[in-house]
Order: C-alpha cells, then sequence, then structure tokens
C-alpha cells in the first residue's frame, strides 16, 4: 500500500494538476490539515527535479495564504471553528501560555515554529487568536515558509538521484522516520507551546 501511495504521488508529479494538488494541501495544512506538504513535496521533486523550485515556490504561497485563513479562523471564529482546531491538536490548556508569548517573542515563535515540524496551523490559528500584526504575520510566515519548502527542494534538487534510489530502496524505514517527525512535531507542540 505504502508503495502504491509513493508511486501515485510520483505520477502525480506528470499531471498538469500536480502544482494544483500541492498547493491544495499546503494550503490546507497551514489552517486545518494534520498532514504537511513534505508527503507531496519530496516525491514530487524526486519525480521531476527540474521543477523542484517551482514545487517550492508553489507549496510557499499556498501556505502562506492557507496561513492567512488559519489566522482568520483564530481573529473571527476562534470560540466556535479555532478553539476546536486547537483542543483536537490537544493544545487548548495552552493557549493563553503561548498568548502572552506572543507580545514578546511573537517573531521569534513565528519563525521557529515555522520551521519545525510543529504543526503550523497552531502559530497561524492562535496567531489570529493574540491579534498578531497581521503584516509581520504576513512577512515572516513567508520568510520561514520559504526557507522551509526551499531547503528541501534545493536539498532534493542537489542530491535528488541518489535520495530517490535511497527512498525507494528503504521506503518503509523513510516513512516510519517521517512519522516519528510528525509525531515528535505534535508532542513537541504540546511540550513547548
Amino acid at each position: 500500500m505504502l508503495r502504491r501511495l509513493y508511486q501515485w504521488v510520483i505520477d502525480l508529479a506528470e499531471r498538469p494538476s500536480a502544482p494544483w494538488a500541492l498547493a491544495g494541501v499546503s494550503f490546507a495544512e497551514s489552517s486545518f490539515f494534520p498532514v504537511p506538504p513534505d508527503v507531496m513535496l519530496v516525491p514530487m521533486c524526486l519525480a521531476r527535479p527540474s521543477r523542484a523550485w517551482w514545487y517550492a515556490a508553489v507549496c510557499t504561497l499556498a501556505s502562506v495564504v492557507g496561513g492567512l485563513f488559519g489566522y482568520a479562523i483564530g481573529a473571527l471564529l476562534y470560540e466556535s471553528l479555532g478553539l476546536f482546531l486547537i483542543q483536537l491538536y490537544g493544545y487548548g490548556s495552552r493557549v493563553e501560555a503561548f498568548t502572552q508569548a506572543y507580545q514578546q517573542y511573537g517573531h521569534w515563535i513565528i519563525l521557529i515554529k515555522g520551521l519545525t515540524p510543529i504543526p503550523y496551523k497552531v502559530v497561524t490559528i492562535t496567531s489570529g487568536f493574540a491579534h498578531y500584526s497581521l503584516f509581520w504575520f504576513v512577512v515572516l510566515s513567508v520568510i520561514t515558509r520559504g526557507l522551509r519548502f526551499f531547503l528541501v527542494a534545493g536539498l532534493l534538487y542537489w542530491i535528488g538521484p541518489s535520495a530517490r534510489r535511497f527512498i525507494e530502496e528503504r521506503l518503509g524505514l523513510v516513512t516510519a522516520i517521517f512519522a516519528v517527525v510528525l509525531v515528535g512535531g505534535f508532542a513537541a507542540a504540546v511540550f513547548l507551546f
């Protein structure tokens, strides 16, 4: 099943709809979806290394726009949808502490958490709830998300063929490591939030 899913994403990279699918996942991940766009970005960059920079740009733009949607959820719908999403991911009891931290370290919170596997939707929703400066939220989101996705794309562009061989020969191991990092990101968010 895992190999079929991987092959599906590799095949998707050949379709004209590939950037749209990547944008959809990246948008959703920044506001409500639990799976990061890396699950599509990595195989797509491996399938078409010449498009890696384009895919990173699509991921960045869609993530920032999705982040604005998450910000709106926090600013306008926190009591209903925002609180539900924050509690769904297990961070409901820590929102007040996070909001207070924004007053002193808002720039650093966005920059650091945007680079890590910590769910970015928590940052976007809480930024809206804390009424963090929308201008700085967008600027810092472009920097941190762009850095993250262009770093991934760059690495895959330069070491693509050997990375692809490694991933395809050890798909189960790579998937397990990715799952550990993803779960670790959620756990870190709970303890560091």
